[in-house]
């Protein structure tokens, strides 16, 4: 069972770490999460207590593949040397993730993070890193980002199964923009403004019902008491009602859980020699 206030608590640190550098000791890792909708950077420090974070709106991945090789690249220098600023070090050792089921560009996401000049000492699947922020021994981390709704089966602790679809927050924007007839960006901001989620919701309940069945289909109510979710579109206030309701399952998410996959990334990193 997740300890939701430990995971609050500690995310509430990653997000002051957006804002101001805290105290730290030891060397530094990094975790770079290349993701659909925005590319995070969150470091962390031997003791992985949050040092410092960077984030940048970005269109440049669709799906977990990255479509604009050049954009993805200087998005990532400028928020490395951003933070490199604000720390006032170098930052080498960085590990990366990947979207489950997307193997194929890990060679990419690694050119995208050398091109920076990180040395990537790890890889591994988005689902498997969030849960070392939830540290998880059984049941079922959902990670939703802009592109893909990826899956990870936690049992004694270790990953039994894997599985990711293309269905994520883009298409949460664009029912909104067509059901508003607006354009994109303005239903990503619509989508963003917690204000509005609960008007929402009966818009794009759709989709959060597809991407829960989705999850439905991979699981065994048998062997699982509790989906756990994170990734940016579940921000979305309301959306583990929903998965609930689908699935059949308890489903629980900390107050921020855009942060946390990024966090886990870090977490991963290995230091070099």
């Amino acid at each position: 069972m997740m300890d939701l206030q430990r995971v609050n608590e500690y995310m509430s640190r990653v997000e002051e770490s957006e804002k101001k550098v805290l105290p730290h000791a030891g060397r530094l890792k990094t975790g770079l999460d290349l993701g659909t909708a925005y590319i995070v950077l969150v470091v962390l420090d031997e003791e992985n207590q949050p040092v410092a974070c960077e984030k940048k709106a970005a269109d440049v991945l669709r799906d977990g593949v990255v479509v604009d090789y050049s954009g993805a690249c200087r998005i990532v220098k400028e928020l490395k040397d951003r933070l490199e600023e604000r720390l006032g070090e170098e930052l080498t050792d960085c590990a990366i993730a990947m979207p489950a089921g997307t193997e194929s560009s890990v060679q990419t996401h690694r050119y995208v993070a050398e091109s920076a000049g990180f040395e990537v000492t790890n890889v591994l699947d988005e689902p498997t890193a969030a849960n070392a922020v939830y540290q998880i021994s059984d049941g079922v981390v959902v990670d939703i980002g802009g592109g893909t709704t990826g899956l990870a089966m936690f049992h004694d602790g270790k990953v039994v199964q894997i599985e990711d679809e293309p269905t994520g927050g883009t298409h949460l924007s664009l029912v909104l923009a067509g059901n508003y007839h607006i354009s994109f960006a303005e239903a990503e901001t619509i989508k963003q403004d917690y204000a509005r989620h609960k008007e929402i919701l009966p818009v794009v309940r759709p989709v959060i019902e597809k991407m829960a069945t989705i999850v439905k289909k991979y699981i065994d109510p048998s062997r699982t008491d509790t989906i756990y979710l994170c990734g940016g579109t579940t921000c979305l206030t309301g959306i583990e009602t929903v998965f609930e309701k689908v699935t059949g399952i308890r489903t629980v998410k900390p107050d921020n859980p855009f942060l946390v996959t990024p966090a886990g990334i870090a977490m991963n990193c290995i230091l070099s020699e």
